[in-house]
């Protein structure tokens, strides 16, 4: 084979997976830890060779959350938390930080219409004194995957078929029959919930465990949750196409017409804590993010409100050019070893500077409005007005210091480098329990929807079977129902 004529084709695939390199992958599951668990090294090359070629599948639009609405308000504290965290914005009740929130939907083009069965985006930017935060997260408490090098490939199975570009249910059911940790986020997907009546009236969820550091020192790891004040609706399947077909931006249009009419939109924010020294005490893996903590043992505590009371001056200023980054953080916030928020630290900020350039947060929606200084300069479309001399660090030349030290948590990291599955999977436990709080008739839709998803004439007979011993794992009702109506004999 003469090698400066051979093309790249599929009709030379390999009998097995390998990187771009071409050299082989023996474990294409899981993202190299320190221990199970983490965190994750930068050392693994194909966990960040996947990311960065998944991060510029897509120019310019977003990979996902490509269809998305914003405004602009603020966030006061109500609630005392400066035991809990040395964050500035969070200092005491009454401070307020200027914010813009986007909303979205997942995995669609930028035109589809805001009533498509599909997680919704919920991400917060605080313009904070310390600089700023960003706070990612969906209107789901959980994730499908809890891994981030499975991100790519979750993507891919929900997106269109890219032979057809028809989005389809047996690309679907077939990925995710090899990960029954996704049954938890099913629930929600294939609830009532599914499809939001609109933005206001959603609720929203930081979904990874992030860390709060206290002026000793002391770290909690941390879940944020969002509570509309108007409630939460939702559109069954009739509803969603007579407004769909009606207006496919009805969301966008609400969120816009109420700020207009003076009906700020508003949500309280609610986080759980939890000890790191206690973490061992459940039945679960408290930072996987396929599960949620439970309410009874851990409850809700009070901490602000988030109040949008201002349209955006211009769409592709302040919304297609808004860019997020959960790696964004301000001292007192920190990040835990959760694997998919590890990955979402590399991946967000890759794929920002492929789609808006190296310089994305000198965009004005982007930079933050305290004072700052760095090194970071010249590049794709940078507007810094600079006219320093010296432009490294340190000089006896330029006054710049260290800023005043503070607080990260002191993980004392012991372990052997491997790509593992958690120990404690429990993929069952919390589905379960949550199709069994939905009422009968709840319950019923969200049965139609599951057969649904699997009644695809593509859907084999093995997957068909497998989803149907997922879902008798959960609750054995629901996998007798589910395996009678698709004439499957179930397993248990």
């Amino acid at each position: 084979m003469d090698p400066y004529k051979f093309r790249p084709s599929s009709a030379n695939n390999s009998p097995y997976f390998t990187a771009n390199s071409g050299a082989p992958v023996w474990n294409n599951n899981s993202s190299l830890t320190v221990g199970h668990r983490g965190p994750i090294l930068l050392e693994d090359y194909h966990l960040v060779e996947k990311l960065a070629n998944f991060d510029r599948e897509r120019i310019p639009e977003r990979v996902v959350h490509a269809r998305g609405a914003s405004a602009k308000g603020f966030f006061e504290v109500t609630h005392d938390v400066s035991h809990l965290t040395c964050a500035d914005f969070l200092r005491s009740p009454g401070v307020q930080t200027p914010v813009i929130v986007r909303f979205s939907t997942v995995i669609h083009e930028r035109g589809s219409p805001e009533t498509i069965r599909d997680p919704r985006g919920f991400a917060v930017k605080f313009y904070t004194r310390e600089g700023n935060f960003d706070l990612v997260g969906n209107n789901f408490p959980v994730f499908f995957i809890r891994d981030g090098m499975k991100f790519p490939d979750m993507v891919h199975s929900l997106k269109p078929n890219p032979k057809s570009h028809i989005q389809e249910n047996w690309r679907i059911m077939d990925f995710f029959s090899h990960h029954p940790e996704s049954l938890h986020m099913f629930t929600f997907l294939f609830d009532d919930i599914g499809v939001p009546a609109d933005y206001r009236h959603m609720e929203g969820s930081g979904v990874n465990t992030y860390t709060l550091v206290n002026k000793a020192g002391k770290a909690y790891y941390v879940k944020f949750h969002w509570k509309p004040t108007c409630g939460v609706k939702s559109l069954l399947e009739d509803e969603a196409v007579k407004i769909g077909g009606a207006n496919h931006s009805h969301a966008t249009q609400d969120l816009c017409d109420s700020i207009a009419a003076g009906n700020y939109p508003e949500w309280k924010l609610f986080i759980q804590t939890i000890d790191p020294a206690d973490e061992d005490k459940f039945d679960f893996d408290p930072l996987d993010v396929t599960k949620t903590w439970p309410e009874d043992i851990l409850p809700l505590q009070p901490v602000g409100r988030l109040v949008l009371n201002k349209n955006i001056d211009n769409f592709f200023a302040e919304n297609e050019q808004l860019a997020f980054c959960p790696a964004i953080v301000v001292p007192g916030v920190h990040y835990s070893d959760d694997k998919l928020l590890q990955t979402r630290i590399f991946s967000y900020s890759d794929t920002q500077r492929h789609r808006l350039g190296p310089n994305y947060l000198q965009l004005p929606v982007n930079a933050p409005k305290c004072s700052h200084h760095n090194n970071h300069y010249d590049g794709f479309m940078n507007f810094m007005h600079r006219d320093e001399e010296v432009d490294y660090f340190p000089s006896r030349y330029d006054p710049v210091r260290h800023a005043e030290r503070y607080p990260i948590p002191s993980n004392i990291l012991n372990g052997r480098c491997e790509k593992q599955i958690i120990p404690k999977e429990n993929n069952f436990k919390q589905p379960g329990e949550r199709y069994r709080s939905m009422d009968p008739a709840r319950q019923e839709r969200f049965i139609c929807r599951v057969v649904d998803a699997l009644s695809d004439p593509r859907v084999t007979h093995e997957i068909r079977s497998i989803w149907v011993s997922y879902w008798s794992q959960a609750d054995k009702s629901l996998g007798m129902k589910v395996a009678s109506r698709l004439n499957v004999r179930p397993t248990m």
